[in-house]
């Protein structure tokens, strides 16, 4: 009720100027707890505090303090009022965009036997985007283990796309077995 409250006050106040900041928006900070003992992976370790702009849950911050989710809030905005995109009126939301699958799309041959025999996974029961990456798959702390595993099955040397972007790996395994 506070946070909606809020996004109407910054809502009403945004008619005042038309160049808006983060400073205009609605923020909301919240602290997660964490248990030391039940982290699985230094990789994965929750950071503490999380900073919203209230009806924006696509962009955040994050930060071992309040002040540093707020600066790394501030740096998620700023990137994006640089792509150009037209921001949202303080106060209401930011509608969702999903991110583009039209390249892995032209690898579903590879993705389909890469899914199964990589990952042990039925890739038509996922979602996956361009962006997707074999750190979206695991806890460890590398990639070292799936680009082994690759190797072994493909015959294809991955461990020097360091995002583990899945685009990428099946371009390789593409190019490298016209089988698929």
């Amino acid at each position: 009720m506070i946070q909606q409250i809020k996004a109407a006050i910054k809502y009403l106040m945004s008619f005042i100027k038309t160049d808006w900041q983060l400073s205009d928006y609605p923020i909301r900070f919240r602290y997660q707890k964490t248990d030391p003992s039940n982290l699985s992976s230094e990789r994965l370790k929750p950071i503490p505090w999380v900073a919203q702009i209230i009806n924006w849950w696509q962009i955040s911050g994050l930060g071992q303090t309040k002040k540093e989710a707020l600066a790394d809030l501030e740096k998620s905005f700023n990137q994006f009022k640089e792509r150009g995109k037209q921001l949202p009126r303080p106060g209401t939301g930011l509608p969702i965009e999903f991110a583009s699958s039209v390249e892995i799309s032209s690898y579903e041959d590879v993705a389909l036997d890469f899914f199964d025999k990589i990952l042990d996974m039925n890739y038509r029961e996922c979602w996956i985007s361009d962006e997707s990456s074999l750190w979206d798959f695991h806890a460890e702390e590398s990639n070292e283990h799936l680009n082994q595993k690759i190797l072994m099955i493909y015959g294809v040397d991955v461990s020097d796309i360091e995002s583990g972007n899945l685009v990428k790996i099946f371009e390789r395994i593409s190019t490298r077995h016209s089988r698929f």
